[in-house]
């Protein structure tokens, strides 16, 4: 493949041989908290304080009815009890396979720490008051952009969704606060199972698993790299 270095020339780049050496401290099943949440609000407490971009952002990975996998940058916007909440269009695709059978992974990749943290598990809507609540917070501008976008819907060409845009913002413009769109809400992320990962030399990385049993517990072993 090639790139572009920093002198502004195209520099050929070798992925076979791309790699960095994770030299970070391990972590150990005799070091971690029995819950997984109060694990990950450490951890994410740690990206946090480390300043790295974006430390809420996560991929969403969802499967279809038809079976097809896909995976998407969202903001985790609520930590609540027993699970993770993120917000999106109801209409949206991924949505759209949330509400046909639930399944859902979740990605936090904390490069600058070497870590990750996978998470599979179940999800459904929250309940309106909740979404509400977020939906207060939000820009106006977001809010807008909420009710302008169809999300997942097929677009002629940027002139459209800008149609689209100032329309809403001529509909809402004496409007104020913005109501939440009935096809924008919430999802609330109940695991199943929460993977904590960090990064060791030569590839020989940590990997603490908890799984949830039937009974609600939660059982925590190590994984092979």
């Amino acid at each position: 493949m090639t790139a572009i270095g920093s002198n502004g020339l195209t520099v050929a780049v070798d992925l076979a041989r791309m790699r960095l050496d994770y030299e970070t401290r391990g972590i150990d099943v005799t070091e971690v908290d029995a819950d997984p949440f109060v694990q990950f609000d450490r951890w994410f407490d740690d990206a946090v304080r480390a300043e790295l971009v974006e430390p809420n952002a996560v991929v969403v990975s969802t499967v279809s009815a038809a079976g097809e996998l896909s995976s998407r940058h969202v903001l985790l916007k609520g930590r609540p009890d027993g699970g993770f909440v993120f917000y999106t269009n109801y209409t949206s695709d991924k949505s759209a396979d949330l509400d046909d059978n639930g399944r859902v992974a979740l990605t936090f990749a904390w490069l600058g720490l070497h870590r990750q943290v996978n998470v599979s598990g179940r999800a459904r809507r929250v309940e309106a008051a909740v979404s509400d609540e977020y939906w207060a917070v939000r820009t106006r501008g977001s809010q807008l952009g909420g009710w302008a976008s169809d999300q997942s819907a097929p677009l002629a060409d940027r002139a459209e969704l800008d149609a689209r845009q100032a329309a809403v913002e001529a509909r809402f413009a004496e409007v104020d606060p913005v109501p939440r769109p009935p096809h924008w809400g919430g999802w609330f992320v109940e695991p199943s199972s929460i993977e904590f990962w960090q990064g060791r030399l030569n590839r020989l990385h940590d990997r603490i698993r908890y799984e949830r049993t039937a009974e609600g517990a939660w059982t925590v072993g190590r994984r092979s790299p």
